[in-house]
């Protein structure tokens, strides 16, 4: 077993991204509850006023509905102190309604960088930069994409 915080971190996030690729939902659910502060930060362009557990909550409901096949696969993995930052790469099939759409039978593969920020073993800030236009130009939303 790692002794340092940072690889502590690693494998806090590992696991989470495992329960991630597990498809299910309900085992998401439970590692989003596990792994992440409840008043952990999700911080995006949006800026829902979600915390990141509400945030992570529904776009995994969203992202299983529309890829039930949807798999990450980390990169690159950099650790320091409180913090990880992974580059990832996200593969999937679309088969359900996505944005409003209805299915494409698509394959997309697009990447994604994460900083993650970590108290006592549980992520409380999440940044993270998705390459959407990627995504949405493999499902042909190209008037979404522009």
């Amino acid at each position: 077993m790692s002794t340092t915080q940072e690889d502590r971190n690693k494998e806090t996030y590992d696991r989470f991204r495992e329960a991630v690729n597990s498809g299910d939902l309900e085992v998401i659910t439970k590692a989003i509850d596990e792994f992440i502060h409840p008043d952990g930060r999700f911080h995006t362009a949006e800026g829902n006023g979600m915390t990141a557990v509400q945030a992570q909550k529904r776009v995994w409901d969203v992202l299983l509905r529309a890829f039930p096949d949807i798999h990450v696969s980390v990169e690159d993995v950099l650790a320091t102190e409180d913090k990880i930052v992974v580059r990832q790469t996200v593969t999937g099939t679309n088969t359900g309604e996505y944005r409003g759409r209805p299915a494409t039978g698509r394959s997309v593969t697009y990447g994604e960088i994460f900083i993650a920020r970590f108290a006592d073993g549980r992520i409380t800030d999440l940044w993270g930069v998705v390459d959407l236009y990627s995504q949405l130009q493999q499902l042909g939303f190209t008037d979404l994409a522009a």
